[in-house]
């Protein structure tokens, strides 16, 4: 599978995903740029924008395997990662795995369970494994937690870490819709006669693997790299932030870089690829100082000041394998 087959996937995957989710291609592109660089997805924004019907949409468009844990209060880490029990008297004890042994895992208002139950998401999100009953456990190989917070209803909630929140690859809202793409919403309800649409499966776990290992190949040069580099170093020095974001920070570009310039074909990463996934790839690893909140200064902003202040590369290297269409553009 070459680099113009993650295109052509990533092309029909967006597809099928579009016969549910109405003018949300931006947000559908992240989500997959995420699933295709092996990461994690942060939706954050408020109820009804289809949050969770987005999580279960990329689920079945590509091939698979779905669970959804809705974060509560009294959510214990054994009701995700699973618990051993005795199935009959005079058996071994048997592991029942939990929701967490799947390949997208929707945490649904994951700001809602406790520290110490959004804490057994760490290791499984970091390291792919489950330690339970002092028995470490692997996850399936293509694995993706997306989870979910609503950004305005904060009683009752235990905001994130920001060791939780520097697991996820991307952070994005879903907003709403414009008022086009919503009367479209409504024509195709009324015209299905059902709530959810099923969707086709037009990928596999095991192709979703091998598109994951063809992002890996894809190459960025040292110019590419530094200006990588440069934009995370701007958000260290700003005046408005009390901590920048970590190297984590600055390989979440490079993961979701090269999967971008996959999904446009490419065997390489344009400095416009890293600039189109600085946002949601830094923002929610900023700590602002504290007069920036009160004067409604946000995360993002500080990202994009970086990006129009730090100048991009105007060359591709010359040790990169492209040829000389690329180098033009």
């Amino acid at each position: 599978m070459s680099h113009g087959d993650v295109h052509d996937a990533a092309g029909e995957l967006l597809g099928e995903l579009e016969r549910a989710i109405v003018g949300k291609r931006g947000v559908l592109e992240l989500i997959v740029t995420a699933v295709l660089a092996d990461g994690h997805v942060l939706l954050e924004d408020v109820p009804g924008v289809a949050k969770t019907a987005i999580a279960r949409a990329v689920a079945q468009a590509a091939g698979l395997r779905f669970s959804r844990v809705q974060f509560t209060p009294d959510l214990i880490p054994a009701d995700i990662t699973g618990t051993t029990v005795l199935t009959s008297p005079g058996t071994d004890a048997e592991f029942q795995p939990g929701p967490i042994f799947a390949n997208l895992v929707l945490g649904d208002e994951i700001n809602r369970a406790p520290p110490k139950t959004q804490s057994a998401l760490l290791e499984a999100m970091e390291e792919r494994q489950v330690t339970a009953d002092a028995l470490t456990r692997p996850l399936p190989e293509v694995f993706c937690v997306i989870g979910t917070q609503n950004p305005i209803e904060q009683e009752g909630t235990y905001p994130l870490p920001e060791a939780q929140l520097d697991r996820f690859l991307i952070r994005t809202a879903v907003g709403y819709p414009g008022s086009a793409h919503e009367v479209e919403l409504i024509l195709r309800r009324a015209k299905r006669g059902t709530d959810w649409l099923d969707l086709d499966p037009v990928l596999s776990p095991a192709e979703v693997a091998t598109l994951q290992r063809r992002v890996e190949e894809v190459h960025i040069s040292e110019v590419v790299a530094t200006y990588v580099v440069d934009l995370v170093e701007a958000t260290r020095r700003s005046p408005r932030t009390e901590a920048g974001a970590s190297p984590r920070g600055s390989l979440a570009l490079l993961k979701a870089g090269r999967a971008r310039a996959a999904m446009h074909g490419r065997s390489h990463v344009l400095p416009d690829d890293v600039k189109a996934v600085a946002i949601p790839c830094l923002a929610h690893r900023l700590l602002l100082q504290p007069d920036q909140w009160v004067r409604g200064i946000r995360a993002e902003q500080v990202v994009a000041e970086a990006v129009r202040h730090v100048p991009a590369p105007s060359a591709i290297d010359p040790t990169d394998h492209v040829d000389a269409a690329h180098s033009r553009r």
